[in-house]
């Protein structure tokens, strides 16, 4: 992701009192911790125990900022949506021109895709297909951020409609049109490792999108 985000995202961090800051850090240790255990061994074979271990942190700390593994667990899916809802929502707002915001959009969406590669490898492992009650909650949470995506990308093109840059057409339609587009390219990226180790991009998408939309 470009540097610009993360150094305004730096600079709410440094503006917090020094008790948050570190909190902020333990917690994001615990999760980089719970990550990597995860990853590794599966979410059922892992223990908070072990991952207090992994953060070199006590077993109490651990329950200070979770109440149970599901909690820290749902914690680290919700910290991606926040990435990704904030990362796109940011490429939307920085382009005035239409076609070049969702230009951005799309490869925005290919930057989160890569760094958090390891996350979304855990999510459809464990969430899609698991047999726990871990959605409980969970799927309302992140529809609702979908749901603000979908209206700040229709916003997009309701706006290129009006400066004739795409034809006229249900500016929502057209939002949840290319995120399906965007999704499916992506899932089949996640289950597929062999089209990562060749470097798929999103570069087809715009090109198979925009000629649909693209008054001209």
């Amino acid at each position: 992701m470009d540097n610009l985000l993360f150094s305004e995202v730096d600079r709410e961090l440094e503006n917090l009192p020094r008790r948050e800051r570190e909190n902020l850090r333990q917690r994001s240790e615990i999760l980089a911790a719970a990550l990597k255990l995860f990853s590794e061994k599966g979410y059922h074979n892992v223990s908070m125990h072990e991952i207090a271990g992994e953060a070199e942190f006590g077993i109490g700390t651990i329950y200070k900022f979770f109440a149970n593994k599901e909690d820290l667990y749902k914690a680290l899916i919700m910290e991606m949506a926040e990435k990704y809802h904030y990362g796109l929502t940011h490429a939307l707002e920085q382009e005035r021109n239409p076609l070049r915001a969702i230009n951005r959009y799309i490869a925005v969406h290919r930057e989160l895709f890569y760094a958090n590669l390891s996350i979304l490898h855990l999510y459809f492992a464990e969430t899609r297909g698991a047999s726990f009650n871990i959605r409980a909650g969970l799927d309302k949470d992140l529809l609702k951020r979908h749901d603000e995506l979908i209206e700040k990308l229709a916003s997009i093109f309701e706006r290129g409609i009006k400066e004739k840059v795409f034809r006229t057409l249900d500016p929502c339609h057209m939002a949840l049109a290319l995120e399906g587009i965007i999704s499916a390219f992506l899932l089949r990226m996640v289950q597929d490792p062999a089209r990562l180790q060749e470097g798929d991009n999103l570069s087809i998408v715009a090109e198979i999108f925009l000629r649909g939309v693209l008054s001209v």
